[in-house]
């Protein structure tokens, strides 16, 4: 078997022999002596041990102690005035004590070297204060490790130690930063109400047994790679600084309820194997959860103001309650139905409601991206859309909207179109059109941190590259799909705004619909407004009514009423007679036009328009041109009257 090699340091040797153990005793030698303080005569070590003074620097690497021997190497640093063992540099690197190893209430005035260092039975360090470096990296602590109340002033340093039962760090206050990498915790880690003032790492830490932050206080923290294989408690955690616990593996059930973040928070590409629920949790930044798993039905209640969400996995049903947050949903993965909601009123937890003081402003939840999910097995609910984006989702007709969730407005005021004024029709719009509306309009793009007007359409995040800015055609699908999941909800009214955008981008399109086509939508967009708004189709009916009045009172009604006359002949011995009836042909209007405005001419022009909207003849003599009118207006008149009970019945029918 090979043995370790011999350390750097001047070693005691004691027990060496040159084919079991050519090293021996790995303890340092204690000043002119030859051997360590284990294995030192007791005249020598009494006379070690007198010269000592609180306050002492001391080096016992490798050095063996028993609970005897290290009582009384700090019984001969006892400061009498603190009442507690005063130590300056002391370095226990590699040393290994067999018995319990008690340095409570100890004071380390420099360096605190316990690097490797092995404690084969139980540790105390409480409440002992580290005033400069900490150093227990690669220690192992075979029983219970007690730093509870230990004050860290200078940097602490446990990376790759071994706590086997028990890990006790609460109320224990580290001034500067603090590393945990690698370290393993194979039992109960507790580091409820600690302090972490400086930097904190438990990158790929492991906790094989339940983890406790209950109510810590950290800056910045880092969990990255770290495995908590039990309960990870992190209830009431305050982390001033961001924190992160990328990659992390959550096998047990984690508890972030009441946590506290003022910086971000990362998850980014954490696994949840068994959470059944994540927070509520405040964050003043952003809480990412990109590329994370949720392998359990799950509920996360977050208040934040940024949630990433990318490609973000579901295996199962999951519930998103959030607060004052712009969630990103872009190509996240969905196995199985998942809600996102807006939680109307302040998070709870069995100690009371959650304080969003870090947080201001409305509660109110928006979406930023839905692009590349699966909207079949998406429900939003009361949420905002305004900004959303829906290109390159799939099943887009099978999203479910619940609740109040607003869109896009179009652009409010009076505008200039070319030597024209006029105002954008109100209706909800998809953020996709506003893009593409304002890059065609040639808008210039907002500095940076300014809103677009509410009077201009917002341009995109590409913009005003069209390369990346989706075209009329691919903006009319998507009304499309979102009209017909409103249809399929049973919401008619919902669904007439997303109608009314796909025929306008359908209008607009020059390259998928046919310039027929597109001709006819403008007709019916003039019109009627896609037969949506009432109010234009009453305007034509009212117009077309009242040029067909005036057109019948110049053209179409005869000069004079035509006089029916009856011939016939008696003949002089009577007998039957017979009566032929003749009309004269209606004259055509003659003299100045004016002349032929008169009240009797618009009542009957007002009769034969009338009859006209209600598809029936007047019965009233007309000449030939007012014959072709009563025609024309007896088809087009009915057909504005239908258009504008069509719109009437899409804005109210359920």
């Amino acid at each position: 078997m090979s043995t370790p090699p011999a350390p750097s340091w001047q070693n005691c040797a004691h027990g060496a022999h040159p084919l079991i153990d050519p090293v021996g005793c790995r303890g340092i030698r204690v000043l002119s002596h030859s051997s360590c303080l284990a294995h030192l005569a007791d005249t020598d070590r009494n006379t070690y041990l007198a010269g000592l003074a609180p306050g002492a620097d001391i080096d016992h690497r490798g050095t063996p102690f028993t609970e005897d021997l290290l009582n009384q190497l700090l019984t001969a640093l006892h400061d009498p005035t603190t009442g507690a063992p005063q130590i300056g540099d002391a370095n226990f690197g590699g040393a290994q004590f067999t018995g319990a190893a008690s340095f409570s209430r100890a004071q380390f005035t420099g360096y605190a070297g316990f690097l490797g260092a092995h404690f084969f039975s139980d540790a105390w360090f409480e409440d002992a204060q580290f005033n400069g470096t900490a150093s227990f990296a690669e220690a192992q602590f075979a029983r219970y490790a007690a730093f509870s109340g230990a004050q860290f002033t200078g940097a602490a340093s446990f990376q790759k130690a071994t706590f086997t039962v028990e890990a006790g760090f609460n109320a224990a206050r580290f001034t500067g930063d603090a590393w945990f990498r690698e370290t393993q915790f194979n039992g109960y880690a507790r580091f409820a109400r600690a302090q972490f003032t400086g930097a904190t790492g438990f990158s790929q830490a492991q906790f094989a047994s339940d983890a406790g932050f209950h109510g810590a206080l950290i800056t910045d923290a880092w969990f990255s790679g770290a495995q908590f294989s039990g309960f990870a408690g992190f209830s009431g955690v305050q982390f001033s600084g961001d924190a992160g616990f990328d990659e992390a593996l959550f096998t047990g059930d984690p508890r972030f309820d009441g946590a506290k973040f003022s910086g971000d928070v990362r998850f980014n590409g954490a696994q949840f194997a068994a959470a059944s629920e994540l927070g509520p949790l405040v964050c003043a930044g952003v809480v990412v959860l990109s590329a994370a798993v949720f392998e359990v039905p799950v509920t996360l209640e977050i208040a934040a103001r940024e949630v990433h969400c990318v490609r973000t996995r579901w295996e199962s049903t999951a519930t998103v309650r959030l607060r004052h947050a712009t969630a990103d949903l872009s190509h996240a993965v969905l196995s199985a139905p998942v809600a996102v909601t807006d939680h109307p009123s302040l998070f709870t937890t069995y100690s009371g409601t959650v304080d969003e003081s870090l947080l201001s402003g409305p509660g109110g939840v928006r979406i930023a991206s839905v692009q590349g999910v699966d909207a079949a097995l998406l429900v939003l609910t009361d949420t905002d859309l305004t900004d959303c984006l829906f290109s390159g989702a799939f099943h887009l007709d099978q999203l479910r909207l619940e609740g109040r969730c607003t869109f896009a407005p179009v652009p409010s005021g009076w505008h200039r179109r070319g030597i024209r004024l006029g105002r954008w029709t109100r209706r909800r719009t998809l953020a996709e059109e506003h893009h593409w509306r304002a890059q065609t309009a040639g808008q210039p793009t907002p500095p940076p941190g300014h809103l677009a007007s509410r009077r201009t359409w917002h341009p995109g995040p590409h913009h005003p590259d069209p390369a990346h800015t989706p075209d009329p055609e691919d903006v009319a699908a998507l009304y499309r799909q979102l009209r017909k999941a409103f249809e399929d909800g049973k919401n008619e009214p919902g669904a007439a705004d997303f109608y009314y955008g796909e025929c306008e981008m359908r209008r607009h399109d020059r390259i998928g619909t046919p310039a027929g086509e597109r001709w006819l939508l403008w007709g019916y967009w003039l019109l009627s407004g896609y037969g949506l708004r009432a109010s234009r189709a009453l305007v034509g009916l009212g117009i077309a009514m009242l040029t067909t009045i005036l057109v019948l009172m110049l053209w179409g009604l005869p000069q004079h009423t035509p006089v029916q006359e009856a011939t016939g002949v008696i003949p002089a011995g009577g007998g039957r007679t017979t009566f032929t009836i003749a009309k004269d042909d209606p004259q055509n209007p003659t003299g100045q036009r004016i002349t032929r405005i008169t009240g009797e001419r618009f009542d009957k022009a007002l009769t034969v328009t009338l009859n006209s909207v209600v598809f029936r003849s007047s019965g009233e003599d007309l000449t030939d041109t007012g014959a072709y009118i009563e025609m024309g207006s007896r088809f087009f008149e009915p057909a504005l009257l239908a258009l504008a009970v069509l719109a009437v019945r899409g804005r109210i029918k359920r």
